[in-house]
């Protein structure tokens, strides 16, 4: 297992590495204005351009109001700021309408697209149309096994099964012995390596439970049922901060004393860890996952520059739990973490 503290400070090294000299670019050219545009059936946005009008595209899979896509827009948009780039961040959680807004960045010739593929078979066809058009791509956070055969230049997120261990691992130490795991997006690529990565770090089948994230009083009904038809779930990994704030509720309702664990942040969890409802998140630091892609493509573009050498650029996993989370807590609140 690998030391994530070391991980996570690499990482934060490696972007600024990265970003240094074309800050100080972006710093010393002037701005000629401009602005991205675009409209989607999601959710979307756009930062102004500069820099030659270079134009990048941000399409993921977040679902609206989902506070850890939030955070990953931040992430793209600061860059396109600091680096005087546009940037149009669009978002469908519906894998067709998603491939359909990367298809409608490469008909508009854009410099470069940002994708995250928790359905990479239903984006294949997009992804390699705008490799075929000369259009370089870079995936995110989910995907990563499939990046390159697409042709992407590059993937951004952290390992999924990796991080199930850690979580695996720390519930066992915990003294966890039978535990759920919650999955919120079905079909989901990385949801299930996060699961398959827990049971392999409990040392026993985690029980998986399918909710569905757009609607969180259901989910929340849902696994305050399961608690209660098995009293022996003394684990409880959901892989998303939202649910684990209706998890979290679940188990007060339930009458339940399992130990919640959950994937990302957000300011619920902050709270919940730091009153002790949640024990632990496992942070992939997703605004990195925003930020390091435009990074990325910008190299690429004013100098063929590619960067992790074939491999992914690993923005997690980190843990955090009671002994970090306050040093944490400001900059969650500023949607940042």
């Amino acid at each position: 297992m690998k030391d994530w503290h070391t991980m996570a400070r690499r990482t934060r090294l490696l972007a600024l590495a990265l970003a240094a000299p074309l800050l100080v670019s972006a710093c010393s050219t002037d701005d000629t204005g401009g602005s991205g545009s675009g409209s989607t059936s999601g959710s979307g946005s756009s930062a102004a351009a500069g820099d030659g009008d270079l134009s990048f595209a941000v399409i993921t899979h977040g679902s609206a109001g989902d506070a850890f896509w939030d955070v990953v827009q931040k992430g793209a948009e600061a860059a396109g700021e600091d680096l005087g780039v546009g940037v149009d961040y669009q978002s469908d959680g519906d894998p067709q309408r998603q491939s359909q807004l990367i298809q409608a960045a490469v008909n508009q010739d854009v410099d470069g697209i940002v994708v995250s593929m928790a359905n990479p078979d239903a984006l294949q066809d997009s992804v390699e149309a705008a490799v075929s058009a000369g259009i370089p791509v870079v995936t995110i956070n989910s995907g990563a096994d499939r990046s390159a055969e697409f042709g992407a230049i590059g993937h951004v997120g952290q390992d999924e099964t990796i991080a199930g261990q850690g979580a695996g691992q720390r519930l066992a130490q915990d003294g966890a012995k039978n535990v759920l795991c919650v999955v919120h997006e079905a079909g989901n690529i990385g949801l299930e390596q996060r699961c398959a990565g827990a049971s392999q770090g409990l040392g026993s089948d985690v029980k998986l439970l399918q909710v569905d994230i757009n609607d969180l009083q259901a989910a929340q009904s849902t696994i305050t049922s399961q608690l209660q038809s098995d009293p022996s779930i003394d684990g409880v990994l959901t892989l998303n901060s939202a649910v684990a704030s209706v998890a979290a509720a679940a188990a007060s309702d339930a009458g339940s004393q399992a130990e919640i664990a959950t994937f990302d942040l957000n300011g619920d969890v902050i709270a919940a860890i730091q009153d002790g409802s949640v024990a632990f998140a496992v942070d992939q630091q997703q605004y990195e996952q925003g930020y390091l892609p435009i990074v990325m493509l910008k190299l690429y573009a004013q100098n063929l520059n590619t960067v992790g050498g074939g491999q992914p650029v690993l923005t997690g996993p980190g843990i955090v739990d009671s002994a970090n989370v306050d040093a944490i807590a400001d900059l969650a609140s500023a949607g940042t973490r």
